[in-house]
């Protein structure tokens, strides 16, 4: 099986004179933009995609998303475009944590009161579906720093399975500078979530959006529009962590996909 990191980014024409195109990597926690004309409406399975005034859209696959997936594309002039996409497994990795506080694993009754109403927080911060089509820009690493976990690994915690890890973890100092991957706006600005400690979501419109966990300090309030490489906190160690890191995750509304495939290897320098 291809690696997912050796993927080619996918460029597909679809018929009636190539007036949908996509641009992406289809596999599991892929992120795919595409363009079509002026005026059109899309449909990824049962799921209505927002396509922009210019034609631009994008959608997103999840961590065990079907290798099967149909996008409906209907014209302005009526024509109606269907397309069996073919979506690349992934093998996950299991990654194994030890060290965490007893609470922070098993929480008592009281703390999982207060976690299902940060839940209920952060999936309303996630519901917005904006206009502006900010995820069409070239993403940069929101800090740069040794990667010490990926997208799709199975988190064992102190030896108990938990649920998968979702996003990229990068290890800083604390107080290295977060800085915007893309334009966006400030749906969520919390500093101190039970997990997750200081947490920011910037949606990128068309219901992208990104997450920023265990932040030390931040630096935008809800209803901020940022640019992209705007600072928007620093790197903590709050919440669920062992030490300094930024965890960035990535959605397609209520799909958790991978930003590593939108924003490639990490830079070098």
């Amino acid at each position: 099986m291809r690696s997912v990191v050796a993927a080619l980014l996918v460029l597909i024409a679809f018929p009636a004179l190539a007036q949908v195109d996509l641009r992406g990597q289809m596999v599991q926690g892929g992120v795919v933009r595409g363009q079509t004309l002026p005026g059109a409406q899309a449909m990824l399975d049962d799921q209505p995609v927002r396509v922009s005034p210019d034609g631009r859209f994008v959608f997103g696959f999840g961590r065990d998303q079907a290798t099967r997936a149909r996008l409906v594309v209907l014209l302005p002039d009526g024509r109606r475009i269907e397309q069996d996409l073919s979506v690349e497994r992934r093998r996950y990795v299991v990654q194994r944590i030890n060290g965490l506080a007893s609470e922070m694993v098993s929480p008592d009754e009281a703390a999982m009161g207060r976690i299902r109403r940060e839940a209920d927080q952060v999936s309303e911060a996630r519901r917005h579906d904006l206009p502006e089509p900010w995820f069409d820009e070239e993403f940069l690493w929101p800090t740069r720093g040794p990667i010490t976990g990926v997208y799709g690994s199975q988190r064992i915690l102190n030896g108990e399975p938990r649920q998968p890890h979702f996003g990229v973890d990068v290890a800083a100092p604390a107080g290295t500078p977060v800085f915007a991957p893309a334009a966006g706006t400030v749906t969520l600005a919390e500093p101190d979530l039970y997990f997750t400690g200081g947490t920011i979501i910037l949606d990128h419109g068309h219901g992208l959006s990104s997450v920023f966990q265990h932040l030390n300090s931040l630096g935008v309030k809800v209803g901020d529009r940022v640019a992209r490489g705007d600072p928007l906190g620093a790197v903590g160690a709050t919440g669920r962590v062992t030490g300094a890191h930024l965890h960035w995750g990535m959605n397609w509304f209520t799909v958790r996909v991978d930003p590593q495939l939108v924003v490639g290897p990490m830079p070098a320098d």
